[in-house]
């Protein structure tokens, strides 16, 4: 047996040599995946000198290996946080980032700060539900419909939705061009994080170049082929005064903007992450 000291060194060199950006982190999780232990108590652990029994030595060397190979650490352990949320992720699903909480912002707080009693959010393209269900699980007086056309993300959909157990929450599978006929005109939030990658650029990171579905990432030549379908779709589904919130590229605002002008929103405006990257864009109906 060796202590959890040395594995964590033995996996931080692995992990480092292989590029990853936070190989501390990354190696903590993928101890603790094996061992059931949260991040602070496999650091306690190691601080104390436990050591770890052989055969669950070679399992966080597997995890290790497979981490080096530029696998999502979320598909390696199956999970994936966001906001207050641990949700179910793995090939076929987008797996949702850290920046997309402070668009699901937005979001939540338009929907908290509308009048009505039982204000109506939907998300278009929700994938693992990850905006869906942080809006319906912090605004609980809201209805939310998380919308989905992949099959394959919409088991992890269907799954997440189920598993957090929110009430006022809905996963529909369609293609959001069609999506919720019946809501017309009475939606009060729209929002959604579409793909907006153009063809022609390849994804820096192998995680996403390799394992994100295509159908999460790319959006036609210029990227903005499934944005427009969003605004056509909005400005169905939201009333007079409704709120669209938009997730896209740092490059795409200007564009985004124009789009949105064109088709006849209002107060567009843009919005900068804590990079200070114009990120997400709001318009009103």
């Amino acid at each position: 047996m060796i202590t959890i000291t040395e594995l964590l060194e033995r996996a931080i060199g692995t992990l480092s040599s292989a590029g990853i950006s936070n190989p501390s982190v990354d190696a903590e999780l993928l101890i603790g995946h094996v061992l059931g232990l949260s991040r602070g108590g496999v650091q306690a652990r190691a601080v104390t000198g436990t050591t770890v029994p052989g055969d669950a030595c070679a399992a966080i060397e597997q995890l290790v290996e497979r981490r080096a190979a530029r696998e999502p650490l979320q598909h390696i352990t199956g999970r994936a946080a966001f906001r207050q949320l641990d949700l179910a992720v793995g090939p076929g699903v987008f797996v949702p980032r850290p920046e997309t909480e402070f668009v699901a912002q937005f979001a939540i707080d338009a929907l908290r700060a509308t009048a009505s009693p039982e204000p109506v959010g939907v998300d278009l393209g929700t994938g693992s539900g990850a905006i869906a269900l942080a809006m319906a699980t912090e605004v609980g007086h809201a209805r939310v419909y998380g919308v989905e056309v992949s099959p394959r993300a919409f088991v992890w959909t269907r799954q997440n939705f189920r598993d957090v157990g929110a009430p006022n929450a809905t996963a529909v599978f369609i293609d959001l061009a069609h999506a919720l006929p019946s809501l017309d005109g009475r939606v009060d939030v729209v929002i959604s994080n579409p793909p907006y990658i153009p063809l022609g650029a390849i994804p820096r990171d192998p995680e996403v170049r390799l394992f994100d579905p295509e159908i999460a990432l790319y959006g036609g030549e210029d990227g903005l082929d499934v944005v427009r379908q969003v605004s056509a779709t909005a400005l169905r589904l939201l009333h007079r005064g409704g709120t669209l919130i938009l997730e896209h590229g740092e490059l795409q605002a200007a564009q985004i903007a124009a789009l949105l002008r064109d088709d006849g929103w209002t107060a567009v405006a843009h919005h900068r992450d804590l990079l200070g990257r114009d990120r997400a864009t709001t318009a009103l109906r």
